[in-house]
Order: C-alpha cells, then sequence, then structure tokens
C-alpha cells in the first residue's frame, strides 16, 4: 500500500465545549468548556443529579486514576 493511496485521517477540528458545543482553544481557561457559565451548567447538572455514576466505585477504580 502506498502512502497516496491510504486514506487521510480525519480531521476532527477544534475541540468542543460539552455542553453548548461551541469550538474552545485547546488549552481554554475553562477547559474542557467554553467558558465560566459552561462550567456552572455543567456543576448544576452534577447537583440535580442529572449525572449519575453508573455502578459502585472499586478500589481498582481508584488505582487506574492514580497515575
Amino acid at each position: 500500500m502506498t502512502a497516496a493511496s491510504r486514506t487521510p485521517e480525519p480531521d476532527f477540528g477544534p475541540p468542543r465545549c460539552p455542553i453548548c458545543n461551541a469550538p474552545r482553544e485547546a488549552h481554554a481557561p475553562h477547559a474542557p468548556f467554553c467558558s465560566a457559565r459552561c462550567k456552572k451548567i455543567d456543576l448544576g447538572r452534577w447537583l440535580d443529579e442529572q449525572y449519575v455514576i453508573s455502578r459502585p466505585v472499586e478500589q481498582r477504580d481508584l488505582e487506574e486514576g492514580a497515575d
């Protein structure tokens, strides 16, 4: 297979805010959100229990996150 026949990797564009889907800078001060407003909306969703952890946290989960 030659380099010319390979399918180019997709360009996903700039990172997007998970709340409003607006493009944001890669190293935005509120990353992964585009603004303080979207960051607060996300926090509010956690506090209103709109987001949940689907299973109990196990010891191996804590060990994986320690890296």
